[in-house]
């Protein structure tokens, strides 16, 4: 657009046409960015969808060996994050003590031997990323959900792991730095209004293109934890920004993916799995890991599937007594794997469920309820040294690498896993 301005006007006229020039421009500019944006989400709701093959095994490494009672990785593994400032991890250790530790990430090795692989190193010894705020949930039995680097800040969540009374708020806690001791931690905050139980686990980074279209450049969820009405019966999203945690109370978000007790859409508490049937959830699935590749339209969830017949009550290894009832008025639950009370559904198998995020679209412009989508794929992840249990996911958007958390892999240690993403 081309405008002609007389320079011999009044100086009233002037003003005049220099506001209608610049509200013209200013037009252009918004008409510009809208375009670009339009033309942005366009281009992201075509790329491809991922599926097994896309996942390029790269290799694993070993964590550091213990330190001593408390700073260890045995029993633990849990909420992985990827700090992109020293291509690195924050784990989470022990699963009583709730620790955090930053360990490099060595060039990943494919090998069937445990002695074959590499080992990382301490960047940060273990301590508390929360700085105490992680008591602040309130109980005894507060556990880290995820953590995300986000901006070079150190971002996590915290849920409690056996709420009875559904009273947990808040769930968000930021660090002013990824540094584990110097600084500050704020929170812990409250994400959103649909409750705790449903955003106070994994987190991940949405792609740029997909920022826009889906509200925001994180998401965080949780999933198949105690009391299960209190969160998804299956994996959930929602989308927020953490720098609103402590501008805004609660900070924001987007519902984009989750089923309520009232619709557990792919699944029943008490489901046994049948994928054939539309059963991707049950008593024995748990979901640890969220992450969301750029260069394609896909949310990758990692967990653990119990793909047998759902049970609850009291785990044992021996056949003869499954069924059977127990001494405290349950029953007896073969599982070799677990012999905790609660439930099961041995055999047990590391899964990948997969959610094309335009399904997600769909759901933030009210075409679509969060509880009506489903995944459009899931399968076992391939993993050596026999452990079925996934501790947690994270994601290095530079190179493309997914690091999955294997625990009980090396004895009650966990083993890190690469993937490459390759669309």
């Amino acid at each position: 657009m081309r405008m002609l301005v007389n320079h011999n006007q009044a100086p009233g006229r002037k003003l005049l046409a220099t506001a209608v020039l610049g509200a013209a421009m200013a037009a252009l500019l918004c008409g510009s960015v809208n375009a670009t944006a339009t033309a942005l989400g366009s281009n992201a709701t075509k790329l491809p969808r991922l599926h097994d093959s896309n996942l390029h095994y790269l290799g694993a490494f070993l964590l550091p060996p213990q330190v001593n009672d408390t700073d260890t990785f045995s029993y633990g593994g849990t909420a992985l994050a990827y700090n992109p400032q020293r291509q690195s991890l924050f784990v989470v250790g022990h699963d009583w003590y709730q620790l955090t530790a930053e360990v490099s990430a060595p060039a990943p090795v494919k090998s069937t031997r445990l002695s074959g692989l590499p080992t990382a190193r301490f960047l940060q010894p273990f301590t508390d990323a929360t700085d105490g705020a992680i008591d602040q949930a309130g109980s005894s039995t507060n556990k880290i959900g995820g953590e995300l680097v986000y901006k070079g800040r150190l971002y996590g969540t915290v849920y409690v792991y056996y709420d009875a009374t559904d009273s947990q708020v808040v769930s968000h806690w930021v660090r002013s730095s990824t540094s584990l001791t110097a600084g500050t931690v704020k929170g812990l905050y409250q994400v959103g209004s649909q409750g705790a139980g449903f955003v106070s686990g994994f987190m991940a980074l949405v792609p740029k293109p997909w920022r826009h279209l889906l509200g925001g450049p994180v998401l965080t969820g949780n999933c198949c934890i105690p009391i299960i009405s209190r969160t998804s019966f299956g994996p959930d999203a929602f989308a927020f920004d953490p720098v609103n945690l402590g501008k805004r109370q609660p900070a924001p978000d987007v519902s984009l993916l989750y089923y309520p007790q009232e619709h557990p859409t792919i699944g029943a508490w008490n489901a046994s799995w049948k994928p054939k049937k539309g059963i991707y959830f049950g008593g024995g699935t748990s979901i640890k890991g969220m992450v969301f590749p750029r260069g394609s339209r896909t949310v990758l969830y990692f967990g653990t599937q119990g793909v047998g017949k759902f049970c609850y009550g009291e785990g044992t290894d021996n056949p003869n007594l499954a069924g059977k009832p127990t001494p405290d008025g349950t029953i007896w639950c073969y599982d070799p794997d677990n012999s905790s009370k609660g439930t099961h559904a041995y055999p047990y198998q590391p899964e990948v469920w997969a959610y094309d995020a335009k399904d997600l679209l769909a759901v933030r412009q009210g075409r679509r309820k969060p509880w009506q989508v489903k995944p459009y794929a899931v399968w076992k992840l391939k993993l050596p040294f026999g452990s079925n249990s996934i501790g947690g996911a994270a994601y290095d958007p530079s190179t493309n690498r997914i690091f999955v958390s294997q625990q009980y892999a090396n004895g009650t240690d966990p083993v890190i896993h690469v993937f490459r993403v390759k669309p």
